[in-house]
């Protein structure tokens, strides 16, 4: 059994774990800073999450996939793309970053950038694109909105994952249970979230990267 398989059936048996996300905005020397006056809306919330399940050696790596006509360097660092007054349904995506050795990798980048609830992407300023590191375990955490639907596209977000110094991975994430799904010809199966309704009505979405250092 693969690490992604065992992901989805530990999902539903494995014992939660908290993961806060903290209110502050993260900066790095070498990062673009967050423009002054920026919105960027605090995360103060705890939500539950599966352990990072097991690893087997040799597991398989994250597909990539293409970047897509819609990418923007040097988004702002941060932890949540949410802004007041946002549409949509809310989602926090989190996971982990490991290599092929299932070891984390610590201080991983991942950008990312996505469609509003609408199904349109800013492709003047950075609303709904940002970037963050992996903390030393490999773990990351994203708030943000589910992806409208883009015209000729199944609902997705789209990202870039690097360990330090490493290639770089571009790659997509999608939903499951999409009627678009089958029909977009972008789309693997390999890429899909696990994504759980919450009380409140937001989700919680999860994804483990797997990558190739060698």
């Amino acid at each position: 059994m693969n690490r992604r398989k065992f992901l989805k059936l530990s999902l539903a048996t494995s014992t939660p774990i908290v993961l806060a996300l903290g209110g502050a905005v993260l900066y790095s020397s070498t990062a673009r800073r967050a423009p002054a006056g920026s919105d960027t809306v605090p995360v103060a919330r705890a939500v539950t999450l599966a352990p990072t399940p097991a690893c087997f050696d040799e597991d398989d790596v994250t597909p990539s996939q293409t970047e897509g006509p819609y990418y923007t360097p040097n988004s702002p660092e941060r932890a949540t793309l949410l802004e007041p007054g946002m549409p949509g349904t809310r989602v926090v995506l989190a996971g982990s970053v490991v290599d092929t050795s299932c070891q984390p990798v610590a201080r991983a980048l991942l950008d990312f950038w996505q469609a509003d609830d609408g199904g349109m992407y800013d492709n003047v300023g950075y609303r709904l694109r940002g970037h963050q590191f992996a903390d030393d375990t490999g773990r990351y955490a994203l708030e943000t909105v589910v992806p409208g639907l883009y015209p000729g596209r199944t609902r997705h977000f789209h990202l870039k994952v690097q360990a330090p110094n490493g290639p770089i991975l571009t790659t997509q994430l999608y939903f499951p249970d999409e009627l678009r799904n089958q029909r977009d010809g972008i789309f693997r199966p390999e890429l899909l979230l696990n994504v759980e309704d919450q009380a409140d009505g937001s989700k919680l979405a999860s994804f483990d990267f797997v990558l190739n250092l060698t």
